[in-house]
């Protein structure tokens, strides 16, 4: 886990690399590498890479960054780990190739010379890098499959720079202000930024999944090569098996263990977290670190996680401890927690405190139970839109005559009902509409009030969520797995993914989630949704020891913060999360 950086000027009339651009952008990602900083700059000055290092993996002067080949032909920087580096590297040294060190970044080297851009296949993990190719005179980006790991690029027609954050490439002095208006109403409609889109016209993220290469022609397609929504569609029910789910699970669990540093587990009191604590301990035998987080406001009410949390970590011999969060922390936090958001989001406060905790333990790896509910049904938007879409998508016509009350109804709701009420009969009759009534925070028609009318309408146009939603979602057949594309492909990586990587990093933290794996993925997708298929009990089943009844038979809460107490509202007053939604839009405009 670290922060990469990269400027190459590919034009011919386009200024040489500034060397003290690159620093400032390095720089400004300090928290996300404190353990060692590179920066290396070609002799024709048309390229130049930086790295702030985190040392997860090799932690001697050979893991350093940027690292080169042998023949000085291919020079990367990259962010984030290979869970199998270490197959990766015996095949590679049965095929005669050499390696100077034990880290997984010389590993990319050597496989990319040997494979080229399609090396991204065979990769398990997170990552993104930035990779040059001497001899072909191009860069190529890359991202991993679900994009856990961040990259984003700004490209002026003569010079692409990349780094990890976006508030990173704006430390360099070289990005404009102009808006981007979609990024702008994407937040208030998501509560996140959707990609590729972010606040600013002239910086886009490389979207999840997928590759771009850059040469003296200038930026090539970005390609995809991992797509959560084609392998929904491509899969067959007929002649699917169930597979075994505890292996795929311990699999995976087994793989997010690698390091050469000591791995912390985040343990709520739900199913998901505890799953990976029981899995986790039985592959390390109890040598594990686990961690709660508890809220004083939630203190003796079913909201209080930590004593059931207490409990499973004596069942698993971990060392445990737990931290209270009260609300002047909250307060006291929030300058350094909107510094720390790289995009604005409403969510991730969680993240942050607890991170902070495992940070001040001395971790820097914890695994997350993140994507539980993605991979295994857990959410009631995996009901409620479905349920939504049979009982209205039937009428002929009624999306249009929704779309006319609702423009009557919308002004008349105010403080009467929630604003989405007025939208039911107008978003209810598609799976992309109804999602959007589901996750949205604002709605369309309120985007004029938060943005003002010209953005919002510019906004909206280009962003054409809609249509994106329904794109998403089209070729999967099935209600349920509808859904969970739409939740793989808009919530997991706009928002809990994104939110991981920045209140992690604001720790020097790494957090990884084994429940968001493209290997445990393309074993789940065959019956992900359908009857049958494994859900959120099937995968507390999987440890070799029962997890405790209070757990099991808990009502599913979240890993949860009282933010709204916090703020002193409810959910729809501008003290609730709406007015979190634009105290945090305010801090980055």
């Amino acid at each position: 886990m670290c922060g990469i950086a990269a400027i190459f000027a590919y034009r011919d009339g386009a200024p040489t690399v500034d060397a003290a651009e690159l620093s400032r952008v390095s720089e400004s990602m300090r928290s996300r590498g404190p353990d060692g900083e590179g920066a290396w700059i070609a002799g024709d000055g048309r390229i130049g890479l930086a790295h702030r290092r985190l040392a997860i993996i090799d932690l001697s002067d050979d893991g350093a960054q940027p690292m080169a080949s042998a023949d000085g032909r291919v020079t990367i920087t990259y962010n984030g780990e290979i869970y199998n580096f270490r197959a990766l590297r015996a095949e590679l040294e049965a095929q005669g190739r050499v390696f100077c060190s034990q880290s997984d970044t010389e590993v990319l080297l050597h496989l990319y010379e040997r494979d080229g851009e399609g090396m991204v296949e065979r990769l398990r993990g997170m990552f993104a890098f930035a990779l040059w190719d001497d001899r072909r005179r191009g860069l190529l980006l890359a991202r991993d499959p679900f994009g856990i790991k961040p990259l984003y690029v700004a490209d002026d027609g003569g010079t692409v720079r990349v780094a990890s954050q976006v508030k990173a490439l704006r430390a360099g002095g070289q990005i404009g202000s102009a808006p981007d208006p979609a990024g702008h109403a994407g937040f208030f409609l998501f509560g996140s930024v959707p990609e590729p889109h972010t606040l600013y016209a002239g910086v886009r993220a490389l979207v999840a999944g997928s590759t771009q290469w850059f040469d003296a022609d200038g930026p090539g397609p970005v390609k995809s090569y991992f797509d959560p929504t084609a392998l929904l569609s491509g899969t067959d029910a007929r002649g699917a098996t169930t597979p075994d789910l505890r292996a795929a699970l311990a699999d995976s669990v087994a793989d997010h263990l690698v390091a050469d540093v000591p791995v912390g587990v985040f343990l709520s009191a739900g199913l998901d977290s505890a799953t990976i604590v029981e899995l986790a301990s039985e592959i390390r035998g109890g040598d594990l670190d686990t961690m709660t987080l508890a809220f004083e406001e939630f203190a003796g009410t079913h909201r209080d996680e930590a004593p059931l949390a207490t409990q499973l970590a004596e069942d698993c011999g971990t060392r445990h401890v737990t931290r209270s969060v009260r609300g002047s922390e909250f307060r006291g936090e929030m300058e350094p927690l909107l510094a720390a958001m790289d995009q604005p989001t409403i969510d991730g406060v969680n993240t942050y405190f607890v991170a902070r905790e495992a940070s001040a333990l001395g971790l820097k790896v914890a695994l997350s139970g993140l994507g539980g509910d993605e991979m295994f049904g857990g959410y009631e938007t995996f009901r409620q839109v479905p349920t939504l879409v049979r009982a209205l998508g039937w009428v002929p016509g009624l999306r249009a005559v929704g779309a006319g009350l609702r423009a009557v109804a919308a002004p008349l709701v105010g403080s009467l009902a929630p604003p989405k009420s007025a939208g039911v009969l107008e978003l209810g009759t598609r799976y992309g509409d109804a999602y959007l009534l589901r996750r949205g925070l604002f709605m369309s028609w309120e985007l004029p009030g938060v943005l003002g009318a010209e953005m919002a309408r510019a906004g909206w146009q280009a962003l054409d969520p809609l249509v994106r939603l329904e794109a998403c979602h089209a070729p999967v057949t099935g209600g349920a797995r509808k859904v969970a594309a739409l939740e793989a492909s808009w919530y997991l990586k706009n928002q809990l993914l994104r939110d991981a990587d920045w209140a992690g990093m604001a720790h020097s933290l790494e957090i990884r989630v084994p429940f968001v794996d493209p290997v445990l993925f393309r074993t789940l997708a065959p019956t992900m949704g359908r009857p049958g298929a494994p859900d959120k009990w099937a995968m507390a089943s999987t440890p070799s020891r029962p997890l405790p009844e209070a757990i099991l038979g808990r009502d599913k809460t979240g890993f949860d913060v009282p933010i709204r107490d916090w703020l002193g509202g409810g959910g729809n007053g501008e003290r609730g999360l709406r007015g979190w939604a634009r105290r945090v839009y305010g801090a980055f405009v």
